[in-house]
Parts: C-alpha cells; structure tokens; sequence
C-alpha cells in the first residue's frame, strides 16, 4: 500500500467489517469509530516502514489490541467482578448465586489463602477494611494492599478468559458464515 488510492480502498473494504467487529466488542458506536480511525490513521502514518502480509488480518488484529488498550485503561468504571460478586451477595439477585459461585471457584482459589480471606470477607460478609484490620490483626494498609492485589489478580483473569471466550465466539460464528456460505 503505497498509494492514496490503495489505502482507500482497503478503507472502504474495511471500514464497515471493522466496525460491526469493534462495537460488538465494546458495545460503543463512538468508541468503535474512533478506534478504526485510530487504526487507519497509523496504518497510513506507517505505511512505508511496516510490511502487511494479510491487510485483513493486520486491521482486525490492530483493532482488537486498540480496545484492549483502551480497556486497560480504564480504571474508572467498575469491573465485571465488583459486579459478579455485589450480585452474589444479593439476596433478590435475578442470577442463582450458586452459578456466580461456581464460576469465581476456581479464580478465588489461584489467590494466596489470606488474599482471598480478605477479599471473601470485603465482599462477601460487607466488612470494611477496619473491621478485616482488626478481625485478623492486620495493618489498614496491608488489607488495602492484599484487596486492591486480590481484585487486580481477578480481573486480569477475567479479562483473559473473555478474549478466549470471545475468540471462541468469533470462530465459530466465521465457521457457520463459511458453512452457510459453501
């Protein structure tokens, strides 16, 4: 791609799958658009110093690690386990929490046994960071520590899990497309 014609018509070859793959990532119109414009716009600003095998695979690959980026991120909004795990300790919850339970199992038991102690009893039993401080005779601030490490461990296995799941998602819906298109 070395001319403005090549590039736009990878653009408007493009443009259109990228989107509908990028917001059924994030579920974002704006943020999907302004990630492909992200994409497009180093892809021209590097085009003489980089060399695309497969452009396709190249810009759905840019694109998933745009809105990656960007979800890393955030730290402002709440994360999928303060979520799970508010829904587990409600009681009118729509969810069985027996299903939360079993799903977070084996995430709760990669924490170190007194990580997961404090995390279950912030989350779980509602005590404050005093009341764990003083439960287990620990320091405010070592609570505060082993919570913010219990929560950042889980959400980075959350997050890795959900790009297998949606890897998983995204390739068997391509292989339906290729079944019902053959």
């Amino acid at each position: 791609m070395k001319t403005t014609q090549e590039f736009e018509k990878i653009y408007s070859n493009y443009w259109e799958k990228l989107y509908v793959f990028a917001y059924k990532m994030t579920g974002d119109s704006n943020l999907s658009k302004n990630i492909i414009q992200d994409v497009f716009t180093n892809l021209w600003e590097r085009r003489a110093e980089i060399n695309i095998i497969s452009i396709e695979n190249f810009l759905f690959r840019a694109v998933k690690n745009h809105i990656l980026k960007f979800y890393r991120q955030q730290k402002h909004n709440p994360s999928v386990l303060d979520e799970t795990l508010e829904k587990l300790t409600e009681e009118t919850s729509e969810y069985p929490s027996s299903d939360y339970a079993e799903f977070l199992t084996p995430l709760l038991e990669k924490l170190p046994e007194k990580r997961r102690e404090i995390l279950l009893m912030n989350k779980l039993q509602e005590m404050n960071i005093d009341q764990i401080a003083e439960e287990l005779q620990l320091s405010k601030q070592t609570v505060k520590n082993q919570l913010s490490s219990a929560l950042r461990q889980i959400r980075i296995e959350l997050a890795q899990l959900s790009w297998l799941l949606l890897g998983l998602i995204s390739g068997s819906f391509l292989l339906n497309v290729c079944l019902i298109l053959s």
